[in-house]
């Protein structure tokens, strides 16, 4: 219902079960991105409500790079 709300671009809402047969991929943050988006999630609603310094922080997770890992790779992964 957010339509083209320039901050919803993105946002994915999986409303029920996802079997893992429709998943092509899984992407994951490296271990070293923890606390940077750990941090991030905290900020979130400060940073959304137009604190600067929360800004910073939410935008410093995505200096992280997402892995890629194709569904075959998952056993090795967990």
């Amino acid at each position: 219902d957010r339509g083209t709300d320039p901050a919803a671009l993105g946002e994915v809402l999986v409303a029920g079960p996802l079997p893992l047969a429709k998943a092509a991929a899984v992407h994951v943050d490296s271990a070293d991105a923890e606390a940077d988006v750990s941090a991030a999630a905290e900020a979130l609603a400060a940073a959304d409500g137009g604190d600067d310094d929360a800004r910073f922080v939410v935008d410093g997770a995505d200096d992280h790079e997402l892995l890629w890992y194709a569904t075959q790779e998952l056993p090795n992964l967990v």
